[in-house]
């Protein structure tokens, strides 16, 4: 529903806000290989993706460059930009930066990773990501409410929540869905993922030294189904 025939034109940014000891991206976000761009360099990139044909902008870990991106999207718009803006992020947002983003995001992707504060701390450096992501998403759903669908199977607007499952459900997958589908909305399009595989710094941890079962995959799309979800993707 994001990538369509023309493919989702990812933008990643250097850097995150998060600290995954298991992250699959860990040379962008914690190593920050990349190139330095001023505003409106990074606003030809923004308008290469649409002349590429894509079906949307989808800016990767952008939570940190909020202020370089919106700049760069007010110079696309004197050029012509419409593609839909998607903001893919870890979920850990604050408020006061998703509030000045209130009518230049389309569709918000972010994470939900825990369902307890103690796994984020222990894995993503972070002793409050809960309530962070909590009032994060309230904010997204606000904004832009429930995914919107076109006639040829498109996102046009709205919220799509990622879980990624960890092994031994370190994450907490009950109490993630149970939110989602209780303080948002069991309308909600829900993605839970099944990918993870060690990466980065996660053999230092022996809980997270293997990929994720069948079976734990299968409990956490239960745990959404039991918590009144029906938009699983």
């Amino acid at each position: 529903m994001l990538v369509g025939d023309g493919g989702s034109g990812t933008v990643f940014f250097s850097g995150c806000n998060l600290a995954c000891v298991y992250c699959q991206n860990a040379e962008i976000s914690q190593l920050r290989e990349g190139i330095d761009l001023s505003d409106d360099e990074l606003a030809e990139v923004f308008l290469r993706v649409q002349r590429m044909g894509c079906a949307n902008l989808n800016l990767v870990s952008p939570t940190h460059q909020a202020h370089a991106i919106v700049s760069a999207l007010a110079r696309c718009a004197a050029e012509g930009f419409h593609l839909p803006v998607v903001w893919n992020s870890g979920g850990y947002d604050a408020l006061r930066v998703l509030q000045l983003l209130d009518g230049i995001v389309d569709i918000y992707m972010p994470d939900v990773k825990y369902g307890s504060n103690e796994p984020a701390e222990r894995f993503s450096g972070v002793s409050d990501y809960v309530e962070v992501s909590r009032e994060a998403v309230w904010e997204m759903h606000r904004q832009v409410g429930l995914l919107a669908i076109d006639a040829d199977g498109m996102a046009r607007r709205g919220v799509l929540v990622r879980h990624l499952v960890l092994p031994n459900d370190l994450v907490g997958s009950e109490a993630v869905m149970n939110y989602l589908g209780t303080a948002v909305s069991p309308h909600t399009y829900v993605h839970v993922m099944n990918q993870y595989r060690p990466c980065h710094r996660a053999g230092e941890v022996p809980e997270l030294d293997r990929a994720v079962t069948k079976e734990e995959h299968a409990r956490a799309v239960r745990a959404a189904v039991d918590a009144g979800l029906h938009h699983l993707v």
